[in-house]
């Protein structure tokens, strides 16, 4: 079973750059044809796709969050993280790295001055 963690700051400023990290363990990032993703649920409302980085080391992203999401790796540490900049609280939302099967708990993050 993969093991997957969220982590980061749960309150950032609106313009700031979002960051969160996760954490996996039970498999590796660099497992062939594995993709690490990125997903968030704003309150109410359903789950978004926002990315993901294969093991590859290629990254895609949802065309709608494209110009404002980097994500990227650290395979020495088996983790991932996510940048997503130009915040508002629109972005307010639960976050969740998943490689498609097993998901973290998810973090929630709100954008609020």
């Amino acid at each position: 079973q993969v093991q997957l963690q969220e982590s980061g700051p749960g309150l950032v400023k609106p313009s700031q750059t979002l960051s969160l990290t996760c954490t996996v363990s039970g498999g590796s990032i660099t497992t062939i044809s594995s993709a690490w993703n990125w997903i968030r649920q704003p309150p109410g409302k359903g789950l978004e796709w926002i990315g993901n980085i294969a093991y590859s080391g290629s990254s895609y992203y949802s065309p709608s969050l494209k110009s404002r999401t980097s994500i990227s790796r650290d395979t020495s540490k088996n983790q991932f993280t996510l940048q997503l900049s130009s915040v508002t609280p629109e972005d307010t939302a639960v976050y969740y790295c998943s490689n498609g099967i097993d998901w973290g708990q998810g973090t929630q993050v709100t954008v609020s001055s």
